[in-house]
This record gives C-alpha cells, sequence and structure tokens, in this order.
C-alpha cells in the first residue's frame, strides 16, 4: 500500500510539473481564456485524491486497511443584472481503487448532481439606511461561523447542500445579522448496493426535516476581538427515502475570538448547549422518546512568533458531551448538525476516528509557512471518551458496560500544501498516525488486530 501511495505521488507530481512547463497559469481563468462578458461567470475545479489506511480501527474492519482514489468535479454558472444574480452549480462525486474495507456512502460518492441553483438580491444602501442587504433563495451551501455546526465541506469528497432563503442585514464590516430557513438536501441513492454499482438517482429536499437558524456576528469588539451568537433549530422526522434520527433540537452558542497576528497572542472560545428530544431508534413503530441535553466547547489559545517560516503554536482543548447511561430516558450525546471536523480532529473521508461527539481531546498545534506558496502544520492530539458507556463515534465501537476505559489513543498529523499556481493548482499531502489505546485495543466490538494505522494521502487541485 505504501509503495502505490509513493508511484501515485510521484506521477501526480510529474504531471503537475509538465502542466507548468508547458504554459504559465498565473493569470490563466475560465474566464479570460472564453472572453466572456462580465454579466456571465464560468468556473470549474476538480479535485483527485489518493488516500489509504494500513490497519483496522473501525468495527466490522477485522484484518487489512483500506483505500480510496477519489474524484470531485465542479461546475459553476452564474449570471447578473443590477442587484440580482443566478447561480448554478453541478457536481461530480466517485471514488475507484477501493479495499476490502470500503464502505459505499454519500459521503464519498454523490454523482452528477445539482448542488445549487439559486437566485440572489443584494442592495448595499438599502432604502437608505447604509445597511448592506444580500437574499438567496433556492438550492444551496451554507458556511456559518467557525464551520463547527454549518459548513460547506472542504475534505470530505461530497457537500452538505439545503434548499430555502437565507437573508443577511450587515453594516459596512461592523456586523452581520442572517436568517435562514432550509430543507435539507438528501443524497441519493443512499443503500451500498446503488452506491457500489454506480446507479444515478437526483437528490431529493426532505421536507420532513426542517432547519431555521438566526446568526448574529460583531467584529468590532474590545481588543481587536471579534463575537458570535446563534441560534439553530432542527427538526426531522424518518421517511423511507431518507430514514434518519426522528429528533428535534434546538441549539444555541457563542464565539469569542482573536485572530492570528505576529507578535501577539490570539485566542477562540466556543461554547455550545442543544436542547430537545430524540426517539430511541430510527424504527417509526418505537415512540420512546428521550428528553435531550448536551453540550460542546471549543478552546484554544496560539502564538505566532516573528521569525523564519512565520511559526505560530496553538494550545487546544474540545469537549463533546456523550451519552451517560444508555439505560435511562435521557440523550446526551452532542449532535454536531452539518457542521465539518477536519480541521479540528484531522482528515475524514474514508479514515476520520475522531468526531465532535462523546470526546475530551487535549491537543498541540505548530503551523509554519516556508514560502509564500508552501504551507505545513504538524498536530498532536490525545483522545478520551467523555463517557465510557457511550460510542465511540468515529469507529462505531460500544461498550455498554464501561469496564474497559474510557482512553481511545492518541493521533499525530502532518499535512503540507503547496500553492503551485496560487489559485489555480494545488498540491496537498499529508500523514497521520493512530496510536491506539485501552478503549480501541480491548473492547469487544474492536477490530482483532490491536496494531496501531497509519493513513497517508495525496492530492491535487484544479481550479480554472
Amino acid at each position: 500500500m505504501r509503495k502505490t501511495f509513493l508511484q501515485f505521488t510521484l506521477l501526480l507530481l510529474s504531471l503537475s510539473s509538465s502542466i507548468i512547463q508547458a504554459k504559465p497559469l498565473d493569470h490563466w481563468t475560465l474566464q479570460q481564456q472564453l472572453n466572456l462578458p462580465d454579466w456571465l461567470t464560468i468556473k470549474v475545479s476538480h479535485r483527485t485524491r489518493y488516500e489509504a489506511y494500513t490497519k483496522p480501527f473501525k468495527k466490522g474492519t477485522d484484518t487489512g486497511g483500506d483505500q480510496a482514489l477519489a474524484f470531485r468535479t465542479q461546475l459553476f454558472i452564474g449570471t447578473h443584472y443590477k442587484q440580482f444574480s443566478l447561480g448554478t452549480e453541478f457536481m461530480d462525486s466517485r471514488i475507484s481503487l477501493t479495499g476490502s474495507n470500503s464502505k459505499y456512502t454519500t459521503g464519498l460518492i454523490n454523482q452528477t448532481d445539482l448542488l445549487q441553483a439559486y437566485i440572489a438580491w443584494q442592495e448595499k444602501n438599502a432604502f437608505g439606511t447604509g445597511l448592506h442587504v444580500h437574499a438567496k433563495a433556492g438550492r444551496q451551501t451554507l458556511d456559518f461561523g467557525s464551520r463547527r455546526l454549518i459548513a460547506r465541506n472542504r475534505y470530505r469528497n461530497t457537500i452538505n447542500n439545503f434548499s430555502g432563503l437565507d437573508i443577511s442585514i450587515s453594516k459596512e464590516k461592523k456586523w452581520q445579522w442572517r436568517n435562514f430557513i432550509m430543507f435539507p438536501v438528501s443524497r441519493l441513492p443512499s443503500d451500498q448496493a446503488s452506491l457500489k454499482n454506480n446507479i444515478a438517482q437526483f437528490d431529493q429536499e426532505n421536507f420532513e426535516r426542517i432547519f431555521a437558524g438566526s446568526f448574529f456576528s460583531l467584529n468590532t469588539l474590545a481588543y481587536n476581538t471579534q463575537g458570535e451568537a446563534y441560534l439553530y433549530y432542527l427538526d426531522e422526522h424518518d421517511t423511507k427515502a431518507t430514514p434518519t434520527k426522528n429528533r428535534q433540537l434546538v441549539t444555541y452558542g457563542v464565539r469569542w475570538r482573536r485572530p492570528a497576528k505576529i507578535s501577539q497572542f490570539d485566542f477562540e472560545f466556543e461554547s455550545v448547549l442543544q436542547q430537545g428530544y430524540a426517539f430511541a431508534s430510527k424504527s417509526n413503530s418505537d415512540t420512546t422518546r428521550l428528553n435531550h441535553f448536551a453540550h460542546f466547547s471549543h478552546i484554544e489559545v496560539g502564538y505566532s512568533f516573528d521569525a523564519p517560516w512565520q511559526p505560530r503554536l496553538i494550545l487546544q482543548y474540545d469537549y463533546a458531551s456523550g451519552d451517560k447511561d444508555p439505560n435511562d430516558n435521557q440523550s446526551n450525546r452532542f449532535e454536531t448538525l452539518f457542521g465539518a471536523r477536519r480541521f479540528d480532529f484531522g482528515p475524514t473521508s474514508i479514515w476520520g476516528p475522531f468526531a465532535r461527539a462523546n470526546i475530551s481531546t487535549p491537543g498541540l498545534r505548530l503551523k509554519l509557512k516556508p514560502t509564500k506558496t508552501i504551507s505545513a502544520f504538524l498536530s498532536h492530539r490525545a483522545y478520551w471518551l467523555a463517557q465510557a458507556k457511550d460510542s465511540w463515534t468515529g469507529a462505531k465501537i460500544t461498550d455498554k458496560t464501561g469496564l474497559n476505559g474510557d482512553y481511545l489513543g492518541q493521533q499525530l498529523e502532518l499535512r503540507i500544501r503547496w500553492n503551485l499556481v496560487p489559485k489555480h493548482i494545488r498540491l496537498e499531502s499529508g500523514w497521520a498516525h493512530l496510536f491506539k489505546g485501552g478503549f480501541a485495543k480491548n473492547t469487544l466490538e474492536a477490530p482483532s488486530d490491536t496494531s496501531d494505522s497509519d493513513y497517508f494521502y495525496f492530492q491535487t487541485s484544479f481550479h480554472l
């Protein structure tokens, strides 16, 4: 597997170098080459990633690792006239070179579908008030705040999308207030057989799921800090086409941060509470309703040194509550809604051992920027379960007795990025090593192979 990874890496490096030698692309865009008018925008992007890991850690994977060659292609077509604009984005996500432990999921595969189709209106001085109003209606992707609860996925091979209305009111760059009501779009097909056999099916809105919220941010707080406060509401019910867990959740949180700057300390604090109810199982016949109360916190403190390679050292801690007792009428595992986790807990895709649920994890991260086009980071985190009787969600392993403790292990991660042609071509490679702890080795549902696992990936991204 390591030999295959190295061969694929060398092939992509050679291909990229050939492209650069053949024609300089510093200021090249599809827009310029097609000589398109100002009112029309066409963008194409493609990403190819080879990834593999060596030893099993997930439930039901007793021997060997896994691998995948993942492709994601996107086409955006947009037009605008005065304050109005239309946008359409198509996406095709698929995988190849799968291994014996591969699971075909909608997180990896979504063939030739409509990601966005919206109409938008904006006014920079609405009704003479000096307020900037922006409204977007239709199918769209969303990014909010830290992206821990609502995000347009970047590392994952597929992207969350929604249909509905998003309205933003802002004052210059001082503050912003966004309100939205959405129906999450279900990626189809979702069953293993259809995904494995490359059966295409149009995604559809699930009108049994309602996602709404309000988000307020301030960019002008004291000591060069910024603040956010938000409230999200999710109400979803099981359907045959899109089976999910019946639940009703209200999530409210705050975030306070000081952006990084040379020769000064920076920080970030985010705290979230979650209330509501969830049914005990996915079955519509099971009417056991559990009261839900969960919470999540992220704390980090960093310092940016005035030194070569612009080093920034960050101390981090994350806590996401777990279910205290699997036999009571309470649900306490934190639900990360539609957020991303790669930037906190490492690569996802076929890897992703850690998620923002039932976890307690301190960490240390060092960021470096050797040149204008190359950046890197080295990260180390230790992981414990917040509640020993609840699941290790990234591996789908549970010990309801709690006798195997709560220590999952440690992860060491390295990532390097090279913007070969800034804004157009990026090469990226990474490695992660999972040091398995007692829970990961001794729990009954854990793989029989208790060896540590290594994950590698190499990807190229083109934006034209």
